[in-house]
């Protein structure tokens, strides 16, 4: 196995034609969540995935399984309930001035009730290449925190590459919480994927502090400027050991923004854990999360042939 995530997935529903929930009549129905996300999308581009959570055994929790093995996610480490719930997310797409909003529904959804000991964890890493989580799942419940805390114990006992995003959520935690709960985790952390906003919220310092005190062989930083709600420009750096790699910055039409990042952590980890290069990765992460900006949902559905010829200089001419 080339990558095991663990995480919470929610379902996403959207008003159509850019209307609000008040006045909508009809809501678009979609999978989404930060660690599903990039099992899916390194999936598709070639890794060999897993996805761990807990679910509720309902059409619900199923579709969100057949959904995640669509894409060739191995779901056979779910944990099911019989008695929980998942969790939902409202998303309605704004535009300027308006922007768009999140509302989540996703209290006592299944996975914030997982207990420690409940995920064998040791037979599910050993020989995994990369185990991957974010600060989302920790920011569920203290049992969720205690959770991933087991899962970085054993990640790093099984010798995987381990890579987390900080996906600071300030309607889950505060700033202090995150930063009780999460420092801990970063001795574990080999790779770190962030913002540059992210990393002031919860660790209170500038991006280039976060090797000096954290000791990560790779830091990914993604980079955002919002030129309006629909036209973004995108980009990324790198900065392993004194060295420093940045990409391309691309000039985004903004279909749906929700799960950029994601895509260019899956981007990178399937370049980088299949090429070892970092600038190689950094190019190929922001050109699959680019493209992932074109496309409506949580999940990125271009193949590697698109994002080969973006970084060989793909022009805007309809394709034939």
């Amino acid at each position: 196995m080339d990558l095991v995530t663990f995480g919470e997935a929610m379902i996403r529903l959207s008003p159509r034609n850019f209307e609000r929930l008040e006045q909508t009549t009809m809501l678009d129905v979609r999978i989404g969540g930060a660690e599903l996300n990039v099992a899916v999308n390194a999936g598709r581009l070639g890794l060999e995935t897993a996805w761990v959570s807990r679910l509720p055994n309902n059409p619900l929790g199923r579709m969100m399984r057949n959904k995640a093995r669509e894409h060739g996610v191995d779901t056979s480490y779910i944990i099911w309930t019989d008695e929980d719930r998942i969790g939902l997310y409202f998303l309605e797409l704004g535009a300027s001035p308006r922007a768009s909003s999140v509302m989540y529904d996703r209290a006592n959804s299944a996975i914030s009730k997982i207990q420690p000991g409940e995920v064998e964890w040791d037979g599910i890493l050993e020989g995994v290449k990369a185990f991957h989580t974010t600060g989302i799942t920790p920011a569920l419940s203290d049992s969720a925190a205690e959770v991933t805390a087991e899962a970085l114990e054993a990640a790093r006992k099984a010798g995987c590459q381990i890579t987390y995003d900080l996906n600071f959520r300030s309607r889950l935690w505060s700033r202090e919480k995150a930063r009780q709960v999460q420092t801990p985790f970063m001795e574990y952390v080999d790779i770190l994927f962030t913002t540059e906003a992210d990393t002031f919220r919860v660790f209170g310092i500038q991006r280039d502090k976060l090797a000096e005190r954290f000791g990560f062989n790779i830091v990914v930083i993604t980079l955002r400027d919002v030129i309006s709600v629909w036209r973004n420009k995108w980009s990324a750096f790198a900065y392993s050991d004194g060295d420093f790699y940045e990409a391309r910055t691309y000039d985004v039409e903004v279909v749906d923004r929700v799960g950029g990042g994601d895509s260019c952590t899956a981007g990178f980890l399937y370049r980088y854990l299949t090429t070892g290069d970092i600038a190689s990765a950094i190019e190929y992460g922001v050109a699959f999360s680019a493209l992932k900006h074109s496309l409506p949902g949580d999940f990125n559905w271009c193949t590697s042939e698109e994002v080969e010829a973006q970084l060989a200089g793909a022009g805007l001419r309809i394709s034939r």
